[in-house]
C-alpha cells in the first residue's frame, strides 16, 4: 500500500496529483542529520517501521507524524502541501550521544516556536 499525500501540484490543470509522503520524510530525516534508529526511539516505535514508512509501505498516524513535523520544525501543512512556504526550524547537536529525550525537547521547543510564527501572521492579517 502506497502512502500518498494527494496534493494540487498542477494549477493550470486544475488536477491534483500524488506526492509521496515517505520520501519527504525521509529527506527530513536525512537532513536533521538523524537515523531511523533514533527517530524510531523518539516516536516509540520499531525501527523497521520507520523503514517501511520512508518506503510508503506503511503509513504514520496523524498523532506520530505531528511529533515528526514539530522535531524538524514544519507545521503539518508544510508536509503535504508543495506551495507551503517551508522555513524549517535549524537546530543543531554537540555531541554523539542524541537520545529520544533531547529529540522530545527539541520537538517541543520546536513547537511553541512555530505556534509564535502562527500568531505572528494573524496579527498581520488585522
Amino acid at each position: 500500500m502506497t502512502n500518498l499525500c494527494y496534493t494540487p501540484i498542477d494549477k493550470e490543470k486544475n488536477m491534483i496529483t500524488p506526492v509521496s509522503l515517505g520520501s519527504k520524510l525521509k529527506k527530513l530525516r536525512e537532513d536533521s542529520g538523524l537515523n531511523q534508529t533514533q527517530i524510531a526511539s523518539f516516536l516509540g516505535v520499531d525501527q523497521s517501521f520507520i523503514s517501511l514508512c520512508e518506503k510508503d509501505q506503511r503509513r504514520l498516524n496523524v498523532e506520530l507524524l505531528e511529533r515528526l513535523c514539530s522535531l524538524y520544525g514544519y507545521t503539518l501543512l508544510d508536509i503535504i502541501e508543495p506551495g507551503a512556504p517551508n522555513t524549517p526550524l535549524n537546530f543543531a547537536f554537540r555531541g554523539q550521544a542524541i537520545t529520544a529525550e533531547y529529540l522530545t525537547a527539541i520537538s517541543e521547543i520546536h513547537r511553541i516556536a512555530l505556534n509564535i510564527r502562527e500568531m505572528k501572521k494573524l496579527l498581520e492579517i488585522k
